[in-house]
């Protein structure tokens, strides 16, 4: 993770989670939290003050964390937010990243899995914790138009998924980093994808992973 210093917001009508979820980050001088209720409180911090991640829960007492997660892209772009939630409807999930959310956690998930999505968003990778990843796998939606890929970009694209740097890849697969990014930029043009999130999101959606 960056040694910069991060704002890292916390959504969640239960006051005893949002303890819990700030407690992760305790210990780390560079995390700064801040702990809400209502998802209107964080749009109106928002007005102040940069956020640099959300932690947002999908059901709260104001409102729909789907809705919140679209009203906080659309004020602050640059802003990564991840679902944290005990809802596993895969359309939700489907849902959430569609309306601009960067990833996506369940509750049940450790301590540990949760701080590593949060520095894995952190990236610029999608964050979906492993249990979310089972949920998208077991339940396929075939789509027309799938995009033809080697064995290798297959590979490369499941290591992707998986949260694996350029050059984790390369070691994994005995390849240079340069082919590796390489494989990268044609995985882009392949999907038409802007980003590495896209590519993921979109390969999930085409039952390529």
């Amino acid at each position: 993770m960056s040694e910069q210093p991060v704002n890292l917001a916390i959504v969640d009508d239960h006051p005893m989670i949002l303890e819990g979820l700030k407690s992760l980050w305790s210990e780390n001088a560079h995390i700064h939290t801040f702990t809400f209720t209502k998802g209107g409180d964080l749009l109106h911090f928002l007005e102040e003050k940069h956020v640099d991640v959300v932690l947002l829960d999908i059901v709260l007492g104001d409102g729909s964390g789907l809705d919140y997660c679209k009203k906080v892209k659309k004020m602050s772009p640059e802003t990564i937010v991840i679902g944290i939630s005990n809802q596993v409807e895969r359309s939700i999930i489907f849902q959430f990243l569609q309306n601009g959310g960067n990833g996506y956690i369940l509750k049940n998930a450790d301590a540990q899995e949760i701080v590593r999505c949060v520095d894995q968003s952190l990236s610029g990778d999608l964050s979906l914790s492993k249990e979310v990843q089972e949920i998208l796998l077991t339940q396929p939606t075939l789509v027309s138009g799938v995009p033809r890929l080697t064995k290798r970009e297959q590979e490369i694209l499941k290591a992707i998924a998986a949260g694996n740097t350029s050059a984790d890849i390369a070691a994994m697969l005995f390849i240079s980093v340069i082919t590796v990014e390489t494989h990268r930029r044609n995985l882009l043009q392949k999907f038409q994808a802007k980003n590495m999130i896209e590519l993921v999101k979109t390969a999930v959606e085409l039952n390529l992973l």
